[in-house]
C-alpha cells in the first residue's frame, strides 16, 4: 500500500503510541481488502458506546487511549449509548449499569469527540454531501449515507471507526469505489407498501436475499427519507446490505440492470416475512425509533396519541438534538401526557431492556424485530404504528 510521508510517520510512530496502534489497524484492514492507498475522511461515526455492547473489557480500552491523550482529528459522532444519558433514572435503567455507560461516555469526551448518541446522525447535525468519503460504523447509518444521499463509507468496526477518527484516513476499498456501487441483483416490488412497517418487512426479506450484495428495487412508486431508513437498516440486520438502489428514487439508480437476477417481493412474500417475525400477541413495551425517530415520526405519534392515555410502556427513541425540536413543538409534553416517553441517546436494541423485566416488545421496525429475540431476548410483535398503538392503550 502506497503511504504518503505523513502517514509513514504515523505508522512509525512520530505522534504517539495511540495513532501509531491505529496507524497499524488502518493499514492491516487495507492490507487484508486490497487498498491501494488511504485517503482523507470527511466524518466518523463510532459504534461499541453501550455499555451493555462493549462490557468492561471495551471500557478499559477506551479509558486507556482517553488516558493516553488520544484526540480525534476529524469531526467524530457516536452511535446510541444504552440509556437515556438524562432521564435514565426516571425510565427505570439500573444504576450499576449507568454509572458504566457514564464512564464510557466520559472517556469519548476526553478524546474530544461529540456526544451525538443515534444512529441517525443525518438528522442531528452531521449530514454529509454526495460523493464525500466517510468512515462510519452503524449500518443503518452506512446504508442511508451510501444509498440515500449517495457519500461513500465502509461499515466500519469500532476499532476501525475510532482509528479512522484519530488519523484522518481509511483505507480505500469497498464502497469507496466506483465498480463496487453497481447493483448485483434486482428485486421487483409487487406488494403494496403502505406503512413504514412494510418497508421494514421488504427490508427483512430481501436482506436475506441480498446478504452482501447490492439490490435494486424496481416497482416502489414513492418512499419518504423515513421509509428508505427503515428499508435499509432492515437489510443491514437480516443481511449486511449496506448499499442499495430504488429506480428513479435514490442519487445513483441510473444502472444498467437488463443483465441481472431478479426476485419479486409479492403480498405472499410480505405476509409470510410479518408472521416469521411475530412471536409475542400481547407485548410488555412498545417502542418507536430504530433507526431514531425524526421530527415527523415523532409529530405522527404524538397527533395519533392525542385525547389517549398509554396504559402500557411506551417509548420513542431518538437523538438527543431532534428530541431538544420536540420539546420546542411541544411533542414531548404531549406523548408525556399521553403515558409515553420520548427517550434520547438510545434504543431497545442496545439497552438492558431484558435487566428492566421487559421479556416482550412491540415495534414497527424490521431492524428492531431482527435483533431484539437475539440481543435482548425479547418476544416481539411486529406491526404498523396503528396496531402498536393499539396496543399500547389496551
Amino acid at each position: 500500500m502506497f503511504l504518503t510521508e505523513e502517514q509513514k510517520g504515523m505508522l512509525d510512530g512520530k505522534k504517539g503510541e495511540v495513532v501509531q496502534r491505529c496507524m497499524r489497524l488502518l493499514v492491516r484492514l487495507g492490507e487484508i481488502y486490497g487498498a491501494e492507498e488511504m485517503m482523507p475522511v470527511k466524518s466518523v461515526q463510532v459504534a461499541g458506546v453501550s455499555y451493555k455492547t462493549v462490557g468492561d473489557a471495551g471500557l478499559e480500552f477506551l479509558q486507556d487511549f482517553a488516558d493516553k491523550g488520544a484526540k480525534v482529528i476529524v469531526p467524530t459522532f457516536l452511535n446510541p449509548a444504552g440509556m437515556d444519558l438524562v432521564d435514565w433514572k426516571e425510565l427505570g435503567f439500573p444504576e450499576e449499569f449507568a454509572k458504566k455507560q457514564n464512564q464510557v461516555m466520559e472517556a469519548f469526551r476526553k478524546m474530544d469527540i461529540s456526544i451525538s448518541a443515534t444512529c441517525t446522525p443525518y438528522l442531528a447535525g452531521n449530514r454529509p454531501n454526495k460523493g464525500e468519503h466517510l468512515a462510519w460504523s452503524e449500518s443503518s447509518a452506512v446504508s442511508f449515507a451510501n444509498s440515500v444521499i449517495g457519500a461513500r463509507t465502509n461499515r466500519e468496526g469500532g476499532p476501525s471507526g475510532l482509528a479512522a477518527a484519530i488519523c484522518g484516513f481509511t483505507p480505500k476499498y469497498g464502497l469507496h469505489l466506483d465498480e463496487n456501487r453497481r447493483p448485483n441483483l434486482v428485486i421487483d416490488v409487487l406488494a403494496k407498501l403502505e406503512s413504514n412497517s412494510d418497508f421494514g418487512a421488504l427490508g427483512v426479506w430481501a436482506g436475506k436475499k441480498a446478504g452482501k450484495k447490492v439490490p435494486y428495487f424496481t416497482g416502489i412508486k414513492s418512499a419518504t427519507e423515513d421509509q428508505l431508513k427503515i428499508l435499509g437498516a432492515s437489510m443491514a440486520a437480516s443481511g449486511a446490505v449496506a448499499l442499495y438502489h430504488v429506480q428513479a428514487i435514490t442519487p445513483e439508480a441510473d444502472q444498467d440492470i437488463s443483465e441481472l437476477e431478479k426476485f419479486e417481493f409479492t403480498e405472499k412474500e410480505k405476509q409470510e416475512t410479518y408472521d416469521s417475525l411475530n412471536t409475542a400477541e400481547h407485548p410488555q413495551l412498545i417502542v418507536f425509533g430504530c433507526p431514531h425517530a425524526s421530527i415527523n415520526e415523532i409529530r405522527e405519534i404524538a397527533n395519533k396519541l392525542k385525547g389517549k392515555h398509554a396504559k402500557k410502556q411506551l417509548w420513542v427513541c431518538t437523538s438527543r438534538l431532534v428530541k431538544e425540536k420536540a420539546e420546542a413543538e411541544g411533542l414531548v409534553k404531549a406523548i408525556k401526557e399521553a403515558g409515553g416517553h420520548v427517550v434520547a441517546d438510545t434504543c431497545m436494541v442496545v439497552a438492558p431492556i431484558e435487566q428492566m423485566g421487559f421479556a416482550s416488545t412491540g415495534v414497527n421496525s424490521g431492524k428492531a424485530a431482527t435483533y431484539l429475540p437475539g440481543f435482548c431476548k425479547q418476544k416481539v410483535m411486529f406491526r404498523d404504528i396503528d396496531r402498536l398503538i393499539e396496543e399500547a392503550l389496551s
